[in-house]
């Protein structure tokens, strides 16, 4: 059976390769100019390169640890992880360690006439500071429009989803925070202790710019509501968040009884209102809020009709 690309999902692909290389572009960006140049361990390749040109003897630059790194760590990916994983990383494998290089001229005196060049600042009381934060700014902002095409910046992610495979039981999640604060850690050996602490600052700053950028600024929420008023909650849902609702069949685990609980999207600034409705119709009801990775549909990725 031959498959069939149509223009539409054509320009939607070179609309995410556009976007993941952008995003790397972006990173890279903040990595050559503001976190390099300072030696912040902010964790992640980065970090472990700053790493291993201060331990290991050899008269090679960062950008020559930050490429092999990049490359071991994607070459690791295919061969332990499959063709998808590294299909995923490619495009910032292949620009992430071409950009870094660029940008990394930005910093030289010669360039702009030293435009990007902190260091030699009259503001020098405040420069690391702000490479600090314009760093873990960029890195994060480039790491989420990546995620955003649906690409991946690959890195340490790779040494967590290895161990994974030792460490069953073990998150991703937290093998990759522990990587990463192993990365940080090692980076006190390296620098000293402002400089140590301004890369733990960073790093909280790029995770928090990926949380923001990735998740958006409608930040959405789920609640499962169980009721014996269903009908009346899901009316004032409708009404006055101008928002539906998921009515499904549940049984009482303890009671046995048939019951009905309601399943809600909402954003951050809807919660009074909806927690108004519950608390008029049903102070009783049984509700469980979380947070929604990803809502798509009416009223969150379509308009409202």
């Amino acid at each position: 059976m031959e498959l069939k690309i149509t223009k539409k999902d054509a320009v939607h692909q070179l609309k995410n390769m556009f976007l993941v290389i952008f995003g790397t572009a972006v990173l890279a960006f903040g990595t050559a100019v503001f976190i390099e140049p300072y030696n912040l361990v902010t964790g992640g390749v980065s970090g472990l390169a700053i790493v291993l040109a201060d331990f290991v003897p050899l008269e090679l630059d960062f950008n020559f640890y930050y490429t092999v790194l990049t490359w071991v760590l994607f070459f690791l990916g295919l061969m332990l992880l499959g063709k998808d994983f590294a299909i995923k990383t490619l495009l910032s494998t292949v620009f992430c360690p071409v950009f870094v290089s660029l940008f990394s001229h930005l910093v030289e005196q010669q360039t702009l006439n030293g435009m990007f060049v902190m260091q030699n600042s009259q503001y020098q009381d405040i420069a690391v500071l702000l490479a600090a934060v314009c760093g873990g700014a960029c890195v994060g902002a480039g790491c989420a429009i990546t995620f955003i095409a649906g690409g991946s910046t690959g890195g340490v992610d790779v040494l967590a989803f290895l161990l994974i495979k030792v460490f069953k039981r073990t998150k991703s999640s937290h093998l990759i925070f522990a990587i990463d604060a192993a990365i940080v850690v090692m980076g006190f050996f390296v620098n000293d202790i402002v400089i140590s602490l301004l890369g733990i600052i960073s790093a909280f700053i790029c995770a928090a710019v990926i949380d923001r950028v990735f998740l958006g600024n409608e930040q959405a929420y789920v609640a499962q509501i169980v009721s014996e008023k269903s009908a009346e909650i899901s009316r004032g849902v409708i009404e006055r968040l101008d928002r539906t609702a998921t009515i499904v069949d549940v049984v009482g685990a303890y009671s046995g009884e048939d019951k009905k609980m309601m399943i809600v999207s909402f954003s951050m600034r809807e919660y009074s209102d909806l927690m108004a409705i519950i608390n008029k119709e049903d102070p009783q009801a049984f509700m469980t809020i979380s947070r929604a990775h990803e809502n798509h549909g009416e009223g969150w990725t379509r308009a409202k009709k």
